[in-house]
């Protein structure tokens, strides 16, 4: 097997590439504020998304997703890194280093849908300033032309063109969601991250919004990151997973061989939290002990070693690099080969 670090799947025709992004922060201490030390919130992440696909990205709170999106849009400042950005009209462009214009002409192609439907949408404006403003913003549109693509974009996402007058507060959470839906098309971008938009949802809400998102995937070829801790929801809509723990990716494959197969401990026990619809039938749960490890302080070697149950004494000493276990799929374990790990329908 080759021990390529930091390795990915090859994709052709990519419409994001993701190579060694870190973002740190620092820890200052005493009277001058030195730096004693970082907050390793994404460390050394490579993923690629191809066009017209979903990258999902999944793992417990804390494991640096949220920051992993917030890096790639450039709300958050890379320590390192590149974000390659293939533009239809410019080429790759690497938004980690880009200057203002180049920035503003990438996230007209490059938008994101936030978690909190509540708290993402500005109470004092209308569905017609909000969804309006990108196009006012990028100087697309104005007066009737606004008001006509927000109509357009209201029907693509299932609300009425007549609510466009209406406030917030007036909708359901599923409604606002669909709103922060038809604010991130208005640009008619080629990738949307979006960030856990079902997790302020309840169930049947979710599976609207699932439904939704693979439909406008399907009708404007659009590109997914789509961040969860909910591997149900996951598997349901993408077509390759990425798993990630305290800032590192640890594995990563198409959603049916990581389902089916896992190559990573860690995996394995997020897969059997997965609930089951079928009472009858016996579930087996991997409780990983202890807490997700603090990204200012982490263990040595493994970061998983202190909470996996098949860790040996090299998985404290050396750090496993991401390697191809099976064709396509990545994994950063020491003994990918060696365990017998359970899928999603063995557990």
């Amino acid at each position: 097997m080759s021990m390529v670090l930091n390795a990915k799947p090859r994709v052709d025709n990519p419409v994001l590439e993701i190579l060694h992004l870190k973002k740190y922060y620092p820890i200052t201490a005493g009277l001058l504020k030195r730096t004693v030390g970082y907050v390793k919130a994404v460390d050394d992440v490579s993923l690629t998304i191809p066009i017209g696909k979903t990258l999902g990205l999944v793992g417990e709170s804390g494991s640096g997703k949220t920051t992993l999106a917030h890096t790639v849009m450039r709300g958050l400042e890379p320590t390192g890194g590149m974000v390659i950005f293939h533009d239809q009209e410019r080429g790759p462009l690497d938004v980690a280093h880009a200057d203002p214009e180049t920035l503003r002409h990438v996230r007209r192609n490059m938008q994101m849908v936030f978690q909190d439907p509540y708290a993402s949408l500005n109470p004092r404006m209308t569905v017609l300033d909000i969804v309006g403003e990108p196009l006012e913003v990028n100087h697309i549109a104005r007066g009737k032309a606004v008001q006509d693509r927000v109509a357009e974009l209201l029907e693509l996402v299932g609300l009425r063109p007549e609510y466009m007058r209406r406030f917030p507060h007036a909708f359901s959470g599923g409604q606002r969601q669909r709103i922060g839906v038809a604010r991130a098309l208005a640009l008619n971008p080629r990738l949307v991250l979006a960030d856990e938009p079902t997790s302020a949802l309840d169930v049947s809400i979710q599976a609207q919004t699932l439904n939704l998102l693979k439909d406008l995937q399907a009708r404007l070829n659009l590109s997914y990151l789509f961040i969860s801790h909910d591997l149900g929801v996951v598997e349901h809509v993408s077509d390759i997973v990425a798993v990630m723990y305290v800032g590192r990716v640890v594995e990563i494959g198409s959603t049916r061989a990581l389902y089916q197969k896992p190559q990573h401990p860690y995996t394995e026990a997020l897969l059997s939290s997965i609930p089951r619809p079928d009472p009858t039938r016996k579930k087996r749960r991997i409780a990983i002990a202890g807490e997700i490890p603090d990204p200012a302080n982490p263990p040595s070697g493994c970061y998983f070693h202190p909470r996996c149950p098949y860790a040996q004494p090299v998985c404290s000493r050396e750090t496993p690099p991401l390697r191809e276990i099976q064709p396509g799929q990545f994994a950063a374990c020491h003994f990918s080969e060696a365990l017998d790990l359970k899928g999603v329908n063995d557990i």
